[in-house]
């Protein structure tokens, strides 16, 4: 029987989890990046987790997520390094690029919220949260002013802080609710001074309902880590309800990923940010189905369709040939040890192109978003970083990194992303959930976009994009940048009236 070559091993890894057939995934891996065979960041940071698991490979994360076909890829797969080992606690550190830019500003706090359903032992989830503090040093650094700027230290034992709440107000939306109380002050439970500034709250909705909230300035986690903290909660709680340890090892801290590649992943000094709100809106499941086959068509990841419409949105009133978007990065874009918790996260301009045919317009803002990554990579990726300029307006797809619901330990769990009333951007569109449920968000700052203005951006999106999944493969992108405004409804404010710069 001949020996699978590891370009062979990688590819039916590959296959196994953008979920297509080994045979075809092979047949078009030599022509086709992985962001155009369904690749997704979610999807890379598994498929280079498992490539070290069970091959022993490292495969570069900006190179899967790059302009190369994916067979090139691959074969240029290494042996992977062992990841280093956690330095031991000392008094005094230096702060690291992506903590120093985060405490800059000192709301940039997220909360990723999971609404329990089920039985909850209290007792074993604080036995986890113990436990996954003594497992990330990340959970446990304490960041401090001294000789005129900040330094950090990390706490040899931390017991996961966890803070139980008055019950909630019967109402309408009592997740809301509880989030609001959270962003009235986030300092109040993960920002006392000598404390690391992150921690757990946990709040009663009813009976046999929790809400239990990370809360964490942006200097301890990227979005992509608060999703690696819960997905090792929920998996810790399952082992320890049935009466077994949680199973945690030490993981490699921020210092790891900061050596694996110096200064990345952020810039320096301080981002803008800016006082938003936020209008939250569903699709029905036939646009999302339809977004699903038209990515299908199309072999790009369905975030992709979703940025397209949002870039064919924003170029409408500009005239412009590409509209840069700003794009969150969920993790690290260089080798970065896969289960870390770190400030590691990056806002990349993305130069969307409006030509071509509709799968060309797609298939160019697939690629474009693998160049903006492997360019950084080619000018080097702190100065690339550091100096590219931040687009007024983002896109996040966060569905990619938790899924809507999941069940561990007798509970059911379904995410929530607060809005805690603040933004690094004039104008982000974020999706949240997708499979189930599909939510969107549009987060917009009322000093640039009155709200109007802002309702009938989000009318707009729904347009763009019930017209780009309903183009076909080949007619001219031309036809979707047509406003939309017809009797008795208002087009959308024209440049100038929601001043939206895009360069």
């Amino acid at each position: 029987m001949p020996t699978r070559t590891p370009s062979e091993a990688l590819l039916d890894l590959a296959a196994d989890v953008i979920g297509l057939d080994a045979r075809t995934l092979a047949a078009r891996a030599a022509g086709s990046p992985f962001i155009t065979l369904g690749g997704t960041f979610d999807r890379a940071a598994r498929l280079r987790l498992r490539a070290g698991e069970d091959l022993g490979l490292g495969v570069e994360l900006d190179q899967l997520m790059g302009p190369a076909p994916l067979a090139d890829v691959l074969d240029r797969a290494v042996p992977a390094a062992p990841p280093p080992l956690p330095q031991p606690p000392s008094a005094r550190r230096p702060l690291l690029p992506g903590q120093r830019a985060a405490l800059g500003d000192t709301c940039a706090y997220r909360v990723l919220s999971a609404e329990l359903t089920g039985p909850l032992d209290v007792t074993a989830l604080r036995t986890v949260l113990d436990a996954l503090c003594a497992r990330h040093e990340g959970l446990r650094t304490v960041f401090a002013p001294h000789g005129g700027g900040m330094v950090r230290r990390v706490l040899d034992r931390h017991p996961g802080p966890l803070a139980e709440l008055p019950r909630t107000a019967p109402g309408p939306d009592p997740v809301a609710a509880a989030h609001s109380r959270l962003a009235a002050d986030p300092r109040r439970f993960a920002g006392q001074p000598g404390r690391p500034p992150a921690a757990f709250t946990l709040a009663a909705l009813g009976p046999g309902r929790h809400l239990l909230s990370f809360v964490h300035h942006e200097a301890v986690a990227d979005g992509f880590s608060a999703a690696l903290v819960w997905r090792e909660l929920l998996a810790g709680y399952e082992r320890v309800v049935r009466g077994l340890a949680p199973g945690y090892a030490a993981a490699p801290g921020p210092d790891a990923v900061e050596a694996a590649h110096p200064g990345a992943g952020c810039a320096p000094g301080t981002a803008p940010r800016f006082r938003t709100e936020r209008l939250a809106f569903a699709l029905d499941d036939s646009l999302r189905d339809a977004v699903d086959a038209t990515a299908r068509r199309a072999g790009v990841p369905h975030s992709c369709v979703l940025l397209a419409a949002w870039a064919l949105v924003l170029g409408r009133d500009s005239g412009a040939d590409a509209v840069p978007v700003g794009v969150e990065l969920p993790r690290h874009p260089g080798a970065a040890p896969v289960g870390a918790v770190a400030a590691c996260g990056a806002r990349v301009p993305v130069a969307c192109e409006l030509e071509g045919t509709t799968d060309y317009f797609l298939r160019g803002v697939a690629c474009a978003f693998g160049e903006a990554l492997a360019g950084a990579r080619e000018r080097g990726t702190a100065h690339a970083l550091a100096t590219a300029p931040t687009a007024p307006v983002l896109f996040a797809a966060r569905d990619e990194w938790l899924p809507a619901r999941t069940a561990y330990g007798g509970l059911t769990a379904r995410f929530h992303h607060a809005h805690l009333g603040s933004g690094p951007a004039q104008a982000a569109l974020t999706v949240l959930r997708w499979r189930d449920d599909p939510l969107l968000c549009l987060d917009f700052a009322p000093a640039v976009i009155e709200r109007a203005a802002a309702v009938h951006l989000v009318a707009e999106v729904r347009h763009v994009l019930r017209a780009l999944v309903r183009a076909r493969a080949w007619a001219p992108v031309d036809d979707l940048l047509a406003r939309s405004g017809g009797p008795g409804t208002a087009p959308f404010p024209a440049a100038g009236t929601v001043p939206l710069p895009l360069c």
